[in-house]
């Protein structure tokens, strides 16, 4: 299978690092012309300066903006008023007790994790339905449907994803849009190595060894027994994105090392 995006725009969130800035790589290598964003200008420089040496491309561009804002949505829709795929991968994480968890808080969750993918994703789906095609992807996660107990108003953001996701894959049936979620599960991004790295400082193990303690304590569902990589997420994204996938859509795609109890 080849996967060709020649000719196709694409917009990533939270794109300067991480799951982001995998899957903004792997669609500029497939073809796209891929803009990056994020919230300061040298992040974004930084990002694309790292994707236009994997891509080998330099057609990729940034936009600073904080899209946990309507303002930052707003700027960001100004740049680039029409895009072909939009993976609304922005988020925020963070261990907190649920009965330390304000409102205040339960408000940042959710106009990062949530409200950005609504203004995003009812800005460009217009287009895209006049166009006949399009795609879209919300990056969720297993979190959404294994709440954790420590980040319970992160799960419930994801979990709104979900929803938000199948909605609007149902508003635009027919119409040559696609719309999906990517749930993955731990992923070695530089947060989670910079976590892992903390946490083996308290245990007195090494990172490698807090990884596989971490999935042992925390995920013990896990199957693939390691913490997946960025590129592995991201490759099931760019597959979301082909023509090839015209007849996936409404659906949550794990790419968790199922770590989900479910067959489904």
């Amino acid at each position: 299978m080849k996967i060709d995006l020649s000719g196709k725009s694409a917009i990533v969130t939270g794109s300067t690092g991480g799951i982001g800035l995998a899957i903004a790589t792997g669609l500029s290598k497939a073809g796209a012309a891929v803009t990056l964003v994020g919230r300061s200008q040298a992040r974004v420089d930084e990002a694309l300066a790292k994707l236009r040496e994997a891509g080998g491309r330099d057609d990729a561009s940034g936009v600073v903006a904080d899209l946990g804002t309507a303002e930052g949505a707003a700027t960001l829709i100004a740049a680039r008023p029409d895009a072909d795929i939009l993976v609304n991968n922005l988020g925020i994480y963070g261990a907190r007790e649920f009965f330390d968890i304000d409102d205040a808080l339960w408000d940042e969750f959710w106009q990062v994790n949530v409200m950005s993918g609504v203004r995003l994703g009812r800005h460009y789906a217009r287009g895209m339905r006049e166009r006949g095609w399009g795609r879209i992807q919300f990056v969720s996660s297993e979190s959404a449907l294994n709440i954790p107990t420590e980040m319970v108003h992160y799960g419930v953001t994801k979990s709104a994803l979900q929803g938000l996701s199948r909605g609007l894959a149902k508003a635009l049936a027919g119409s040559g849009v696609t719309v999906n979620t990517i749930l993955p599960g731990p992923t070695r991004t530089e947060g989670a190595v910079e976590m892992m790295a903390d946490l083996a400082a308290e245990r007195g193990v090494t990172p490698a060894g807090m990884e596989a303690l971490f999935l042992a304590e925390n995920r013990p569902s896990n199957l693939l027994g390691r913490f997946a990589t960025p590129e592995e997420v991201a490759s099931l994204s760019v597959y979301v994105a082909s023509l090839q996938a015209s007849a996936t859509t409404g659906s949550a795609l794990r790419v968790d090392g199922g770590t989900v109890e479910t067959i489904a």
